[in-house]
């Protein structure tokens, strides 16, 4: 016999779990771009960066046509104008912050790229009017504090921290867009575009810097199909598929995860030392990240108080 209490319950604790599923996913997504920094990093000892960048952006755009090409049939103009859009601005990004890192350093290109966790919700909220809750302002500061503890101080080039603040705002803009126009279209086709306007991009920039050329080491193509296939087709996806159901300032936040797993990955199998510091940083960034996201938030508390919910009785 079924109690009165044991419906609710369940129905209560299958919500949760539809709103944790989103969070858990992107989560899943920042661990694999961060993980993705100790191939690339070995990769590029011995390949050009802008034909890897071809390359990578070629599988990922591979992977994903056979299932982006009917629903990009049925996709309105507008749609297909949208995945264009926002590939030049991921394609942007990711040229200002490699030429950025080429005259700054590796530290500072860190903490200035994270500000996208600032940006993002100011550009939305002027965009598109989208309001962030006082706690998501609370965890964007929690978040730009824990990347000062992990990278330290901005020092380098003053051109070279521009370019990588430019690639800041791109990502910021590429975020906002996503949140705008996820719900709307297909995330196959709009992930697709993205990954197929980014690859004409760099090849273009691998043909005008005479970088054409390919991989000739075990070490490169294993990152270009782990970064092509898992951290690109599969990433993005997936966070187009999450940021169909959240909000740009929340997804944001979650996307700065990648700087704390790419630290936790260099300690673990570059054999890098974070120091108390750091690991500091990466606390306090999820401390932020815990209370800005309400799913996470329901998670710790049940994980808190030791509590399950109970399985309806027959």
């Amino acid at each position: 016999m079924r109690t009165l209490l044991t419906v609710p319950r369940r129905r209560s604790y299958d919500r949760a779990v539809r709103t944790l599923a989103p969070t858990l996913a992107l989560v899943a997504v920042t661990a694999i771009w961060g993980y993705t920094f100790v191939p690339v990093q070995k990769a590029l000892e011995a390949f050009p960066l802008f034909a890897f960048l071809a390359a990578r952006f070629f599988v990922s755009s591979a992977v994903l046509a056979p299932f982006a090409w009917r629903p990009l049939r049925k996709t309105p103009r507008g749609g297909v104008v949208a995945g264009l859009g926002i590939g030049l601005l991921l394609a942007l990004a990711y040229g200002l912050q490699t030429a950025g890192l080429e005259l700054t350093t590796v530290a500072s290109t860190g903490f200035i790229t994270g500000l996208y966790v600032v940006f993002t919700p100011l550009i939305a909220l002027a965009a598109f009017g989208t309001r962030v809750p006082t706690a998501g302002w609370i965890g964007v500061g929690l978040a730009v504090v824990g990347l000062l503890l992990l990278f330290g101080v901005p020092d380098g080039s003053i051109a070279g921290n521009l370019l990588v603040l430019g690639n800041a705002a791109a990502q910021a803009l590429q975020i906002a867009a996503m949140e705008r126009f996820a719900p709307r279209y297909d995330p196959r086709v709009l992930t697709f575009l993205q990954m197929l306007v980014t690859f004409a991009a760099f090849l273009l920039t691998a043909a005008a810097t005479g970088q054409i050329e390919l991989p000739h080491t075990a070490q490169a193509w294993y990152a270009i199909v782990v970064t092509g296939v898992f951290a690109g087709a599969l990433g993005y996806l997936v966070a187009a598929w999450v940021q169909a159901r959240t909000t740009a300032a929340r997804a944001a936040l979650l996307f700065t995860l990648e700087a704390p797993f790419a630290a936790l990955f260099g300690v673990v199998l570059l054999s890098e030392h974070l120091g108390w510091i750091g690991w500091t940083g990466c606390a306090v960034m999820l401390a932020g990240i815990v209370l800005a996201e309400p799913a996470a938030e329901h998670a710790l508390r049940r994980a808190l108080r030791g509590s399950s919910p109970r399985a309806p009785v027959a």
